[in-house]
């Protein structure tokens, strides 16, 4: 752990100095310690004053210099200024008219008006030389440039680094971490710091960066809007560490051209001549775009420039299958090069069996483990956010046997090192308990019809039911656009027509599907819509408004934030994130008000996310009778084993026991993990 006293630098010495001589402080001060506080507060600058003639009392003392130790506490900050204000012998034989007199007159009249002042002036300027003295001596032993393994505790004021070491900022290259990976709202999850103090912490960082070896970046206190893509990817620089996967550089011994178990490339039909084009040529087999054609960037030290930019904007282009792969692939290739220090094509059976114990809790989890959501650009991104559950370790473990499989049958490797590998059982029961039961769902739709009518409550409101009725993904929610419904007037048996509403969903790889848009979500979308000011008339609304816009009363509820300076937008939608976070907000909400009442239930709530109202819907519809083709058509599975579990779990809760269904094979499993 770093020292977490308090330690001296440079600046230290050089304000004392300042103060000492009785020059203007408030230049010295902002200079070397403004990080403190503002010079307006005399309070901090009497404290730090004092603080620093201890710490320099305690130094001399620590060498056997009592004497100096006295020295320093002594308080000559106005001794200066008295000697200073003297005038000169020269200046005062001028202004008293005394030329035409001798030198000895001159001395004596001299001596008479100043004589006590510039005898007292002397012994302090003796003093202060003695003082100064003193300090050089002192900050030839003591003073420390500040490190990046430095604690905050021992550069900043207290309360700042308390504050700091509670959000787990405990060193200076922690703090620059966080300053880089998060911008200019670093500090806003910090209580009792602002701006002003996370602008005075910034430019102490960057005056001490030559010492601390790393560079906070420009985009620092910048809004986000002004920094350009190319800025934030140069934060992170290509390297053989834990990093995206396109900022890896890794040597030729690890990165498969010569892997142990590979085939001759002329018996292989794929075009990779390395692991990690393998894997994209993988990953380019699934339905999707092409991850190449992105801008992935090659194997080794001679990759474009500009490729770590074009790959993780084109990453956003693949589908969500293929995301998913190369998400666990990306895993697996950083743990086999930076902690195994083998290639793919090297792995062993013994290889996969510690990494699939890694899993379990990735060690060590300050190199391996972060906070989720966090940019690739970012210096706090992470692979993984902490122990994966069974079941997300078995989904992991059945793509990288996807992928093992996909090389060795196109004759990349001679053999799949997973293949007998096993994994913890999927539990029904427990899937069972990832979606909300018919009294919770009334009580989540009461308690989003008494949210207060705001712009972000309305829409969370339409979003419950929206992708309840349809069972859409978030990702596919977010995407939606008012152009993509469609109307198909029909007639019933009674010769009356009908307008029968859908939804068309479309994936990257360009496939669509059509779910049905019942009458109760038509007429929310339409009251939602009219909340944000556009028409309720679905085939007058703009075709490129999203179906979940953005809050259009920012400027009334919070006009101090820039959001509220920036034009509104009624037809922009919102991201993924944002909508997880408002659906993980609300839970929680309900969970608090559940507490007490119904403690099982607001321990349900606390762990749901906007993926268990897609998993209600398909309960609900396989539990009403709805064919499981049907079922798969709506939710867009990939396969039909997906959908089959929703009958699996009905089963086993109307029977308590698993009779009469079918396992499926743990071969045409395949694409479950995507969901």
């Amino acid at each position: 752990m770093p020292v977490r006293q308090r330690k001296l630098h440079l600046g230290h010495f050089a304000f004392m100095r300042a103060l000492i001589q009785g020059m203007d402080t408030r230049a010295s001060w902002n200079r070397y310690l403004r990080v403190e506080g503002e010079h307006s507060d005399t309070a901090t600058v009497r404290k730090t004053v004092a603080w620093l003639r201890d710490e320099f009392a305690a130094a001399a003392r620590r060498w056997q210099r009592h004497g100096a130790a006295r020295l320093v506490l002594v308080d000559i900050a106005g001794a200066a200024k008295e000697v200073l204000a003297l005038p000169s012998l020269a200046d005062f034989i001028a202004e008293r008219g005394l030329d035409d007199f001798s030198e000895a007159e001159q001395l004596a009249a001299y001596h008479a008006e100043h004589g006590n002042a510039a005898g007292r002036g002397s012994r302090r300027a003796r003093l202060i030389g003695r003082q100064l003295e003193t300090l050089r001596w002192l900050e030839g032993l003591v003073a420390e440039p500040p490190r990046a393994g430095d604690a905050v505790s021992a550069w900043l004021h207290p309360d700042l680094a308390a504050r700091l070491e509670g959000a787990d900022v405990t060193t200076l290259a922690l703090l620059i971490d966080r300053i880089n990976g998060l911008g200019s709202g670093w500090y806003r999850a910090l209580p009792a710091i602002g701006m002003t103090k996370a602008t005075r912490v910034v430019d102490w960082l960057r005056a001490h960066e030559a010492t601390i070896g790393k560079t906070v970046g420009a985009h620092a206190m910048a809004p986000r809007a002004s920094v350009s893509p190319a800025r934030l990817q140069s934060i992170v620089l290509p390297a053989m560490a834990i990093v995206p996967l396109e900022k890896l550089i890794v040597p030729d011994s690890l990165s498969g051209v010569d892997g142990l178990y590979r085939l001759p490339q002329q018996r292989c039909l794929i075009t990779a001549n390395n692991d990690r084009e393998a894997i994209l040529a993988w990953v380019d087999a699934k339905q999707g775009s092409s991850v190449k054609a992105t801008g992935a960037p090659r194997q080794g030290n001679d990759a474009a420039p500009a490729a770590p930019e074009t790959f993780s904007t084109g990453s956003a282009m693949l589908s969500h299958t293929q995301r998913a792969y190369l998400k666990e692939a990306e895993r697996f290739f950083l743990w086999a090069a930076v902690q195994r220090q083998k290639p793919l094509s090297s792995m062993t059976p013994e290889d996969c069996i510690a990494y699939r114990d890694f899993l379990i809790d990735p060690q060590p989890a300050a190199l391996w483990c972060g906070p989720r959501a966090r940019p690739r650009w970012s210096p706090l991104w992470r692979p993984f956010e902490g122990p994966l559950s069974a079941s997300a370790q078995r989904r992991a473990i059945a793509i990288l046997k996807s992928l093992y499989g996909f090389l060795t049958s196109h004759g990349y490797l001679q053999g799949n090192p997973l293949a007998g590998l096993a994994l913890p059982r999927k539990s029904e029961a427990a899937e069972s308990t990832r979606t909300l039961t018919a009294a919770q769902w009334a009580f989540v739709q009461a308690e989003v019809n008494a949210l207060a009518q705001t712009s972000a409550n309305r829409r969370l409101k339409f979003a419950l039911l929206l992708m309840h009725e349809t069972g859409l993904r978030i990702s596919e929610a977010v995407s939606a656009r008012v152009a993509d419904l469609t109307c198909a007037p029909y007639g019933d048996a009674s010769g009356d027509t009908t307008e029968a509403w859908n939804l068309v969903v479309r994936k990257q790889d360009g496939k669509e599907r059509s779910v049905p848009f019942s009458p109760t979500v038509l007429a929310e979308l339409r009251s939602y819509l009219a909340s944000r000011g556009l028409t309720a008339v679905l085939p007058a609304v703009p075709g490129k408004a999203s179906l979940l816009g953005r809050a259009v009363d920012v400027t009334q509820r919070a006009s101090w934030s820039p959001a509220a300076r920036a034009p509104v937008d009624r037809l922009a939608g919102i991201g993924a994130a944002t909508l997880h976070d408002q659906f993980k907000s609300f839970f929680n909400a309900c969970a608090q008000k559940l507490r007490s009442t119904d403690p099982a239930g607001a321990q349900t709530l606390l762990k749901a996310s906007a993926h268990w109202i897609r998993h209600a819907h398909g309960f609900r519809a396989v539990a009403s009778g709805v064919g499981l083709r049907v079922v798969q058509q709506n939710l867009g599975h990939a396969s039909p084993a997906s959908t089959a579990r929703y009958a699996a779990i009905d089963a086993l809760q109307r029977t308590g026991r698993n009779v009469g269904v079918r396992r499926v094979p743990e071969s045409t499993r395949i694409d479950a993990p995507t969901e």
